[in-house]
């Protein structure tokens, strides 16, 4: 019996040093959709996009792995060909995941949060996300909808900024203009619509475009309430995901990128 165990261990361990991918994708046991990991992965580049792994405020559908993995990573692979594809920024084609739990979150300008209306942020990360934010750093938050996952955003993110609102993004900001023209916007809807046949999700009925800027009016944080954009870079490339809501959501993405390494 005994040494039956040991030789499934030994088997299992075998397996798992075969399988775990060569060079990055430390975080692959907790893939919501797996994606290919590009040959160039660890090529060095000007951007690098980052993903915010944090506490989940309940359990619930994610179990262990937590809502900040929701369509990770192919959703993030998939937009990263397309900013490569329609702009000239030299971005990496595999992103990265970063924590708020030390200092490293200095090394990534530019994070991307999803699933926001289930985190729970510690006070030590609440600290330290403010203290990136207001070094020059940028958020972008997608995919969470209606009253209820905003107040749970809310929540954490009112610890970040007591002392500053949350507004509606004008028109005529540069966010929607620094590369693309995005004055006809609309809410971008989550593979959910399929089967819902609802675009949106909650109560979330009217898609918002909010943000948290600092006194020189750089946007900080950028929110993208009652929409699911990371859906839409995950599933373009099935023929029944509509392209014009694809295509929003790509334009978004980039627009908000080009932003933040300009701003």
């Amino acid at each position: 019996m005994c040494r039956g165990w040991r030789l499934a261990a030994g088997l299992l361990w075998i397996f798992a040093i075969c399988a775990w991918p060569q060079g990055r994708g430390r975080f692959w046991m907790l893939e919501d959709n797996p994606a290919p990991i590009p040959p160039d992965a660890n090529e060095k580049t000007e951007f690098v996009f980052a993903r915010l792994r944090y506490p989940t405020f309940a359990a619930g559908y994610w179990g262990w792995r937590g809502a900040w993995a929701t369509d990770y990573p192919k959703a993030d692979r998939q937009f990263l060909q397309g900013v490569r594809r329609l702009t000239r920024i030299h971005v990496r084609s595999m992103e990265e995941v970063v924590d708020l739990d030390s200092d490293a979150i200095y090394d990534w300008p530019w994070i991307y949060a999803v699933e926001v209306g289930h985190w729970d942020l510690t006070d030590e990360q609440c600290k330290r996300l403010r203290e990136y934010l207001l070094r020059g750093g940028f958020l972008m938050t997608d995919d969470f909808h209606g009253t209820y996952e905003w107040d749970v955003f809310l929540a954490s993110m009112k610890r970040v900024f007591p002392d500053r609102p949350i507004v509606d993004i004008p028109d005529d900001d540069p966010i929607f203009h620094v590369l693309y023209d995005l004055d006809e916007r609309f809410q971008v809807p989550g593979i959910q619509y399929f089967y819902s046949g609802r675009p949106y999700e909650r109560d979330g009925v009217v898609p918002r475009w909010r943000a948290i800027y600092d006194d020189r009016g750089r946007i900080m944080v950028a929110i993208c309430h009652n929409m699911d954009l990371g859906d839409a870079w995950e599933w373009a490339d099935l023929p029944q995901y509509p392209e014009r809501w694809a295509s929003l959501a790509y334009r978004i993405g980039i627009n908000y990128i080009i932003y933040a390494m300009t701003h």
